[in-house]
């Protein structure tokens, strides 16, 4: 047994929750806003709320409005001068995961000594740059439940140049609220994607070798109510209580990276949309996973914690490793996403061989923690087991 537990972040958690960040501690004088590219902030209402609450701590703000669904270093560089030429002493990300994720670099680096967002990435070709000064107070307002990126310091970061996709490490949120009222307008597709990102990154935490009694408190806790909640949510996306426990999880998922750390899955699934970066995140790593964890399965690399897995999905009588590929699929098909298809969004299988290698350079420190060493054939299978 052995873990660190450090998870600084004060959270909102609840319907409603958003209307009450005007009674915490004002943490600035002029927030910076970051929000997608997209209408989602202003159709469900949540830019308007916070406007207000902001404006309760007698707080001015800007907004911008750049970020797309996978942020690119460009958009952080022109965030970060934004900011810095406006004023800006806290920073809010109000949205997904691409946003919170923006936000988080942003609020890091806007206090530095210059540089871009990829001279301080430590991975691939970044520059690996150290952050020097206090990064700015950083309230993240998640709008979506996938990533769990209000609650850890971690941000996925597209370089569009060198088509890689690869983590920043930053400070911590300063606060998160978690309100699943601004969760009812989700469309359908992008719950299922967004849920299963959220699954996905309490499963890999649990077979990753990385793997302890704290994450996996949290990791079977989120697995169960995934399993049990998300197709309420995909299909009946008004059901508060429904989106509230998906909710619950994908913050539970956050915590798991805090305590433990993903597998592999996200470096492969990172190479696709890094090539591809229409392809969501969430809808790739759907396509992959079912191939991914059959290895494992396969090769009875942890066959107790699969059998773990398939219990918490309703599996009570799960027996075999199996039972959890079986529970994947039923899962995926309840929520309509079983079908998807790599082809669909112009991927195709001779680009696997270089996928496999950007899987290495960009994100390969998760390769790690996988439960038995994957090589470069085992991956290449994977996604060619993966394509339709």
């Amino acid at each position: 047994m052995s873990f660190t537990w450090h998870i600084p972040t004060r959270v909102l958690f609840g319907a409603g929750k958003l209307g009450e960040l005007h009674k915490e501690a004002p943490l600035g004088k002029k927030a910076l806003i970051v929000i997608s590219n997209g209408r989602s902030t202003k159709t469900n209402g949540s830019l308007d709320k916070l406007q207000d609450e902001l404006k309760a701590w007698g707080a001015d703000f800007v907004v911008f409005n750049k970020v797309a669904a996978n942020p690119t270093a460009p958009t952080v560089d022109e965030a970060v001068e934004f900011g810095r030429g406006n004023g800006c002493d806290f920073v809010v990300g109000l949205g997904g995961g691409s946003v919170l994720d923006a936000a988080k670099a942003v609020a890091s680096l806007i206090p530095q000594d210059g540089g871009k967002v990829w001279d301080y990435i430590v991975f691939g070709t970044g520059g690996k740059r150290p952050l020097t000064a206090k990064a700015l107070p950083y309230i993240a307002v998640t709008t979506s439940a996938g990533t769990g990126s209000e609650v850890d310091a971690g941000a996925v970061i597209t370089n569009p140049a060198t088509n890689e996709k690869t983590a920043f490490f930053g400070s911590y949120p300063t606060l998160a609220i978690v309100d699943p009222l601004y969760m009812l307008t989700v469309p359908k597709h992008f719950t299922a994607y967004q849920g299963f990102d959220a699954f996905y990154h309490n499963a890999e935490g649990f077979i990753s070798n990385a793997c302890n009694e704290a994450s996996a408190m949290i990791e079977l806790t989120a697995i169960g109510k995934l399993a049990k909640y998300l197709p309420i949510a995909v299909n009946d996306g008004q059901n508060l209580e429904a989106r509230t426990q998906v909710a619950f999880a994908n913050t539970l998922g956050g915590f798991s990276m805090d305590v433990c750390v993903c597998t592999a899955e996200h470096s492969l699934e990172h190479a696709l949309s890094a090539y591809h970066p229409e392809l969501p995140h969430g809808a790739g790593l759907i396509m992959i996973s079912v191939a991914y964890f059959s290895h494992f399965v396969e090769n009875h690399a942890c066959d107790d914690k699969f059998i773990d897995m398939a219990r918490a999905m309703g599996k009570v009588n799960a027996t075999k490793a199996e039972d959890f590929i079986t529970a994947l699929k039923e899962m995926q098909a309840a929520c309509g996403v079983d079908n998807l298809k790599m082809s669909d969004y112009g991927i195709t299988p001779d680009e696997f061989p270089k996928m496999v290698q950007n899987t290495r350079d960009a994100m390969g420190f998760l390769l790690q923690f996988d439960p038995t060493p994957l090589t470069d054939d085992d991956m290449l299978k994977i996604y060619q087991q993966s394509y339709r």
